[in-house]
């Protein structure tokens, strides 16, 4: 029995609707066909499902003398230089230890939970021209590293794209950029080359975090800053009980802490593959329940603190070998620079009018 029916007498919500049903048949084909290739290559992760890290091409390579080239002698003879030398694989940037240990816990993320996309997802973030994509790209896969997702924007800047990638941390060499991107609520950091090398973790993340203007807010900084360290102390012992407020990197301490538990649920929290770090200049006895019952508060664990009460931090840093030390004052990320560790200056808080505690004089408007 066949029925024929005039497309006139179909009402336009039915030609609506079968065009619709036709539209997601032909996607769940697609995407059926393409989930049905395959490969080797580990597939992305969604971004609402993934911890999502974009770094400057920049900071996952050394591009010193590329860059030298672009400021001296214009764009054009950059990209020139980049295309004709598109088959040298640039050298390792201050960020690379970083991504390789993120790529090592994807890999036991994925022997423990085959189907799950909580995972890190790399994304190469640059304002980079396309042309010179094609050496990122070599370079990339010269070393072996997973990063499928590119964002190339022609000399302009990326921040712009930061959400819409769902970015949970962004590294730059580009101070400028990562204030931008702070401004914008995203985690951020200006990353920098060590002095000299340390010997890093090839099994264990290793990130180490200051506290004040880092992982929590500054209100307590400037206290120090504006009253001195007895009010400060006396300020934090008033209020020991009420949690700080959250600092610019606290989404990514959350992030962490997020994945660790997918491992202490495979009773894995003993080689567990990510470790975390408060390295601070507090005083434990005098101002650090505080910053530990704000932790508690938020549901977060560390796994280390350690309270210098105003000692160094450089020493302490060099024992504990992080892949990266996020710091709000960059004295502590020049001492820590100084001894081998890889430091991210996070520009954010009361802070970055301070030098070494001396206020900065700003210059003087003129009349």
């Amino acid at each position: 029995l066949f029925i024929f029916v005039k497309m006139s007498e179909i009402k336009p919500e039915e030609k609506t609707a079968t065009v619709k049903n036709e539209d997601e048949q032909d996607w769940e084909a697609a995407k059926a066909f393409f989930e049905s290739l395959k490969t080797k290559v580990p597939r992305p992760p969604k971004p609402q499902n993934a911890v999502t890290i974009a770094v400057s091409s920049r900071t996952l390579f050394n591009m010193v003398a590329e860059r030298k080239i672009f400021v001296d002698e214009g764009v054009e003879k950059y990209v020139a230089f980049q295309v004709e030398h598109e088959n040298d694989p640039l050298k390792p940037g201050p960020a690379f230890p970083f991504v390789k240990a993120l790529m090592n816990v994807n890999t036991r993320l994925r022997n423990l939970y085959p189907d799950s996309e909580e995972l890190f997802d790399i994304v190469l973030m640059t304002n980079n021209h396309a042309q010179v994509g094609v050496r990122l790209i070599n370079s990339i896969n010269h070393y072996g590293l997973t990063i499928e997702r590119f964002c190339m924007t022609g000399g302009k800047s990326p921040i712009g794209y930061l959400k819409a990638y769902m970015t949970n941390l962004y590294l730059s060499k580009s101070a400028d950029k990562v204030t931008e991107a702070i401004e914008e609520g995203i985690a951020a950091a200006t990353v920098f080359m060590p002095k000299q090398e340390n010997d890093l973790s090839d099994t264990q993340l290793r990130v180490a975090f200051d506290g004040d203007a880092v992982l929590f807010s500054d209100e307590s900084e400037i206290i120090v800053k504006k009253h001195g360290l007895d009010t400060f102390f006396e300020h934090e012992k008033k209020f020991e009980n009420q949690p700080l407020a959250q600092g610019p990197l606290k989404c990514f301490l959350e992030a962490l802490g997020k994945l660790q538990r997918k491992f202490y649920a495979k009773n894995e929290r003993l080689n567990c593959p990510i470790r975390t770090f408060l390295v601070t200049a507090r005083s434990a006895a005098s101002s650090g329940a505080r910053v530990l019952k704000t932790l508690r508060s938020w549901g977060l664990e560390i796994d280390e603190a350690l309270f210098l009460a105003g000692a160094p931090k450089g020493p302490l840093l060099q024992k504990i070998r992080p892949h990266i030390f996020f710091d709000d004052q960059m004295f502590h990320i020049e001492g820590a620079n100084e001894l081998g560790t890889i430091s991210a200056h996070v520009p954010y808080g009361i802070g970055q009018k301070y030098n070494k505690g001396k206020l900065i004089e700003e210059p003087k408007k003129e009349e």
